[in-house]
C-alpha cells in the first residue's frame, strides 16, 4: 500500500536546511562550469561543498551511483556519471544533487551553458525552467497533483518540445524518492490531491526532439533516442495553505 507521508513544520524546516545546502552547491557549480573543467571536477567541487556544510551527499552510494552529482551532457537527459570528460563550449550541461540533514533530504538539479550556446539551446533552457515555475505555482492546498503535471506539459508543448515521460518527480523527505510520483504531463484532474506537509521534488526533463528516451550501456545515464538536446530543472517544494514554499532555492 502506497502512503504519502505528510511533513511538520519541524520536519520542513529540516528539509530546508538541506535545500539550502543543495541550492549553495548548484550556486558554487556553476561559478564553475567553463569550458576544460572536467565532470570529475564539478563532482569533487561539490561532494566538498556538501561534507563541508556538515551534510551528507544523497547521491554517493544511492542504489550504486558512484557520484555525489549526476552530470549529463546535452543529449543525455539525467545520471549521466562524472568522470574524464571535458566541457566543451556550446554544451549545456545538467546538474543533479540532492543533500541529507539529519535524516532528512534535499534533491534540486539545474542546467547551465558552457559559454555561449545556440538560440535553440537558450530557448530550451528557459522554457524547462518557466514550466517548473509554472507547475510550482498550481502546487497549492486542495488541488490535484494533475493541475501540476499539465501546466508543465502546456507549458513546454507550446513552445515546440516535447516532456520526457519515462522519469517523473517524486515526494521526498526521509527517503529520498517516496510517493507520489510527480508526472510532468497527463490531465489536470488526475493524481491525488494536494496537502498541506507534502513535499514534492518537481523536476521536468524537456527534449528539444522526441520524448522518447533510452538507457546507455553504463546503467545509469538516461539519453534521448533521437539525439536531441535535453534540459533539467527541479526544486523541492512544500505544500502549505498559502501555495508553494520552494525549499532549494537559491
Amino acid at each position: 500500500m502506497r502512503v504519502i507521508h505528510i511533513k511538520t513544520d519541524a520536519q520542513i524546516e529540516i528539509m530546508r536546511r538541506a535545500g539550502r545546502i543543495v541550492a549553495e552547491t548548484i550556486e558554487l557549480i556553476e561559478d564553475k562550469i567553463k569550458p576544460g573543467i572536467t565532470t570529475a571536477e564539478i563532482d569533487r567541487v561539490a561532494e566538498e561543498y556538501i561534507l563541508s556544510r556538515g551534510a551528507k551527499p544523497a547521491f554517493k552510494g544511492y542504489r550504486g551511483f558512484p557520484a555525489s552529482v549526476c552530470v549529463s551532457i546535452d543529449s543525455e537527459v539525467v545520471h549521466g556519471i562524472p568522470g574524464s570528460r571535458v566541457l566543451v563550449e556550446g554544451q549545456i550541461v545538467s546538474v543533479d544533487l540532492g543533500a541529507i540533514v539529519d535524516g532528512f533530504y534535499g534533491d534540486a538539479a539545474a542546467t547551465f551553458p558552457v559559454g555561449e550556446i545556440s538560440e535553440e539551446k537558450k530557448k530550451l533552457l528557459e522554457v524547462t525552467r518557466r514550466s517548473l515555475e509554472t507547475g510550482i505555482a498550481q502546487v497549492k492546498d486542495g488541488n490535484k497533483l494533475g493541475r501540476v503535471s499539465a501546466a508543465i506539459q502546456s507549458c513546454v508543448e507550446e513552445a515546440g518540445f516535447s516532456v520526457v515521460r519515462d522519469m517523473v518527480g517524486h515526494g521526498i523527505g526521509k527517503k529520498l524518492h517516496e510517493d507520489p510520483q510527480v508526472p510532468h504531463f497527463g490531465p489536470a484532474d488526475a493524481g491525488p490531491i494536494l496537502k498541506k506537509g507534502m513535499v514534492l521534488a518537481i523536476e521536468p526533463m524537456v527534449n528539444s526532439g522526441d520524448y522518447k528516451v533510452v538507457q546507455k550501456p553504463d546503467g545509469w545515464t538516461i539519453m534521448t533516442a533521437d539525439g536531441s538536446d535535453s534540459a533539467h530543472f527541479e526544486h523541492s517544494v512544500a505544500v502549505t495553505e498559502n501555495g508553494p514554499d520552494i525549499l532549494t532555492l537559491r
